[in-house]
């Protein structure tokens, strides 16, 4: 079985860069570490270099480097990857160093960094470094400011980080194909001065979206708005990682927008201030206070707060159809439709049909239901009080007392003191239970209310 060492060793002959490449630096790539599991590798703590606070990326992990006559190394290998999207779904991806997103890239402003570009892939690629400062012919533009990195070859990029902030890198190479088929990574460069807007913990993800149809697992690469799956880091709810905070904490949280559209990033609980974006670091005088901070296309945000309130507080995108999974596209709207007079004629043919929608969808969050293989269910999740009812862009920042520095194990629910939990009022008639899955059984009398404005009430 080669080794991906041999490998190297094997294309050597025909390596070039963004900077020339000799064999010699060729013979001794730094290592090219991979990862394919779908949990947060703790925050990478530096071992030689300027010192920072580093990150923790959501259901990702930071890529280690080397530090070679005062150069910092790193190895990006551009390859098809397997990414778990969900539990019970996973997609054939491309990606970096076994994932999709790449490995986080963290340095300090300062540093020279060099970053050798191994292509796996089928076709060339290139790689940008979206926001970050640096000669125009280590941009990453294919055909423009360099040649295409061709299949098996490595290329060089060499630059000194000019100043810190929030970036990322993706390709500038067949780019409708290749962001779609989900490469790219995020990108943080921490200030000089460890101090300068420090914190607690400093969580980032990227925001892409895929098209699978129901059963498949390789994305659509021709779609321009209609996705179905809405991810951060290439996962969904409640695939995502939940963002474990410790009560009193100062809390960043990054992220970058990828897909096709803007995404209003809402946080429960809480209001923030906006400080940074991929332009640099917002000056405190021209902050400004949010619950809700929309990306748009190509953009990157950071906002933070004190955890002060401990609680499970929801986090999300704010546009409905982005907290719901592939079962949710295409479903005509079946609100108000009495379909009892056909369910009985219909399960005769079809057993396992299923009525959904006449009285809302909210049964589709905890009703089971046949799905094709891969697929996941429109809505999913569950907390302590029963179906969370969402998919897609949706996480929880769990606050609680008590934690370590470095502890982001999930805690579990949140235990609510007594007395401050929403309740029923007593006395009052609860709704009568019902089974959506079936019709009324063979002579079965159903007695329907009059309905004379034909639309489900009375006038």
């Amino acid at each position: 079985m080669n080794s991906r060492r041999n490998f190297f060793r094997a294309s050597a002959a025909g390596l070039f860069g963004a900077a020339l490449v000799s064999r010699v630096q060729a013979a001794s790539l730094p290592e090219a570490p991979l990862r394919d599991k779908p949990d947060m590798a703790p925050p990478l703590e530096p071992s030689n270099g300027r010192p920072y606070q580093p990150v923790a990326t959501l259901n990702g992990w930071t890529l280690p480097w080397r530090m070679k006559n005062g150069w910092k190394e790193f190895h990006l290998v551009a390859e098809p990857v397997r990414r778990q999207i969900a539990p019970g779904m996973t997609a054939h991806l491309w990606g970096y160093n076994g994932q999709s997103p790449g490995p986080t890239i963290e340095c300090v402003e300062g540093d020279r960094v060099r970053i050798f570009v191994t292509n796996k892939l089928p076709e060339h690629t290139t790689i940008h470094w979206h926001g970050i400062l640096l000669p125009s012919g280590m941009d990453g533009v294919g055909g423009l400011t360099q040649p295409h990195i061709k299949p098996g070859q490595t290329f060089v990029y060499e630059f000194e980080m000019k100043k810190s902030g929030t970036f990322m890198y993706h390709p500038h190479a067949d780019e409708m194909v290749q962001m779609a088929m989900g490469m790219m990574g995020f990108f943080v460069v921490h200030p000089k001065d460890p101090q300068f807007m420090r914190v607690d913990r400093d969580f980032v993800f990227l925001l892409n979206a895929f098209d699978i149809d129901p059963g498949a697992f390789t994305p659509k690469v021709n779609t321009m708005l209609d996705f179905n799956l809405w991810c951060w880091n290439s996962r969904v709810f409640p695939g995502i990682d939940h963002f474990v905070v410790r009560k009193d904490d100062r809390v960043r949280i990054r992220f970058g927008n990828l897909t096709m559209t803007n995404h209003p990033i809402h946080m429960h609980g809480y209001d923030f201030e906006v400080t940074c974006t991929d332009g640099g670091w917002v000056r405190e005088a021209a902050r400004w206070p949010e619950v809700t901070v929309d990306v748009a296309i190509g953009q990157m945000r950071a906002f933070e707060f004190v955890a002060s309130e401990p609680g499970d507080w929801a986090i999300h995108c704010h546009k409905s159809h982005h907290t719901m999974n592939a079962m949710g596209h295409n479903v005509p709207t079946m609100i108000g439709v009495d379909q009892r007079g056909v369910v009985k004629k219909v399960i005769d043919l079809v057993p396992d049909y299923m009525v959904m929608g006449e009285r809302g969808m909210a049964d589709m969050g905890e009703m089971e239901m046949p799905l094709p293989d891969n697929t996941l269910p429109m809505m999913t999740g569950a907390g302590q009080f029963g179906a969370i009812e969402m998919g897609g862009m949706f996480s929880v920042v769990k606050v609680r007392e008590g934690l370590a520095r470095d502890d982001y194990k999930d805690p579990g629910w949140y235990r609510h003191p007594s007395g401050t939990v929403a309740y029923a009022l007593k006395g009052a008639a609860p709704r009568a239970a019902r089974s959506p899955a079936r019709g009324p059984k063979p002579g079965e009398r159903v007695v329907r209310a009059r309905k004379p404005n034909g639309h489900g009430g009375q006038k």
